[in-house]
């Protein structure tokens, strides 16, 4: 089976881009948590600040004023997206775009996963703003999921127009 044979260095290559998302990630934070109290944030420009943020929920804080459940209920959610994300890679490592998008969404929950894990919170550090608005804070791991689910969206307009 030509198949099996030619996914297992796709995987390793899916996997590889996954750990530098990871990398990124966790140098990233492990920055922020250095320099920052939390609280804490810099001016860099008109629209961009670094500031240092826990979430204990998930995107945009949802659920964050929970007792603390939230914290494991998004740790189990987060690894068994992990196991999904790896067995559709493992089938369809093959497609370019899709599994691009897929190492993206993998190397970004597992940032998020690890943050859990061991402070019990993500730490988000971006913060975009414009006049009075300001976007909730994110980090380089949900701009990962977040690239990677923008490339899922364009990988499947693609299928549908090829069909």
């Amino acid at each position: 089976m030509a198949g099996k044979n030619s996914a297992s260095p796709r995987l390793i290559q899916w996997l590889a881009i996954a750990l530098l998302v990871i990398l990124a990630d966790q140098f990233t934070k492990l920055l922020i948590v250095g320099t920052f109290n939390l609280g804490d944030s810099r001016y860099v420009s008109s629209f961009f600040n670094i500031v240092r943020w826990h979430n204990t929920g998930a995107a945009f804080s949802f659920m964050a004023q929970g007792s603390g459940w939230q914290r494991w209920f998004f740790v189990a959610l987060g690894l068994g997206a992990v196991g999904f994300i790896i067995w559709l890679l493992r089938r369809h490592g093959h497609q370019l775009l899709f599994a691009s998008a897929l190492s993206l969404i993998l190397g970004g929950a597992i940032g998020n996963v690890i943050d859990r894990l061991v402070h019990g919170y993500v730490v988000d550090f971006i913060q975009v703003h414009y006049a009075q608005w300001y976007f909730p804070a994110f980090n380089v791991a949900d701009s990962a999921i977040t690239v990677g689910a923008l490339l899922l969206v364009l990988d499947e307009l693609r299928r549908v127009r090829r069909a």
